[in-house]
């Protein structure tokens, strides 16, 4: 084992490097063994995630199969959210007003039943940033609506209070909370359909992105990915 005269430092927590065998790498520090080439490919994958290439046109640039690079996006969802979350606490004292958005497929919106398909979020705003914040599902309650012969009268008062009920009045129109409005209208639209599943994370992805640049983006997802919070390196 010999030390790197690249001088290059650790993934993990920037210490000095061991040459190993096979072109692999050993951590003087926290001990950690991995293969640059590997690091080089997750580092390309956060890159291509972070401009906005979709799962499988990433997989071809990459050389990398399908399945793989949607594992990691899943992965990258996750840490936004944690990220978004972090972000939020630390400025949750200066948000200034929030709103409520209902968000339904295009194709499904003069579908009367489709109010049950939709989703619900609150979105916070705070500075040039927002939060958002994912209310129950509406679906929980549509088979019962309709056994109850319910649904017609449910879908014309839940329109009527989506269209007349605020929570807070929005001081000024085109600010950041409107901006992410339109902003995750288009993002969501870039893919062939989300289930409820995912939904939550797309949203936070979504939300990531917009209080981010595309400059910084990169450097932060890898920061959370190799020193992830509460990590003890």
């Amino acid at each position: 084992m010999e030390p790197n005269t690249s001088k290059a430092l650790c993934i993990y927590c920037a210490s000095p490097l061991y040459q190993l065998r096979e072109g692999n790498v050993k951590c003087s520090q926290c001990k950690k063994k991995y293969s640059p080439a590997r690091i080089n490919q997750i580092k390309k994958t956060i890159n291509a995630f972070c401009s906005d290439e979709n799962a499988l046109t990433a997989s071809k640039s990459l050389g990398l199969s399908y399945v793989s690079v949607l594992n990691y996006y899943q992965k990258f969802r996750h840490l936004c959210a944690q990220y978004c979350e972090a972000q939020y606490n630390l400025h949750r004292d200066t948000q200034t007003q929030y709103e409520e958005y209902l968000y339904i497929e295009k194709s499904k919106r003069h579908d009367k039943r489709a109010i049950f398909d939709s989703h619900n979020f609150l979105t916070f705003g705070y500075g040039d940033q927002v939060y958002t914040l994912l209310m129950p599902s509406l679906g929980l309650f549509k088979q019962q609506f309709i056994e109850d012969n319910l649904e017609d009268m449910y879908h014309k008062e839940f329109s009527k209070f989506m269209r007349t009920s605020k929570i807070i009045k929005i001081s000024e129109h085109d600010n950041a909370i409107t901006k992410f409005w339109h902003y995750f209208e288009q993002f969501i639209t870039s893919f062939k359909g989300v289930s409820n599943e995912h939904f939550p994370y797309y949203l936070k992805e979504a939300e990531f992105k917009f209080n981010t640049s595309k400059e910084t983006r990169t450097e932060i997802l890898e920061e959370l990915y190799f020193r992830p919070i509460g990590s003890d390196i």
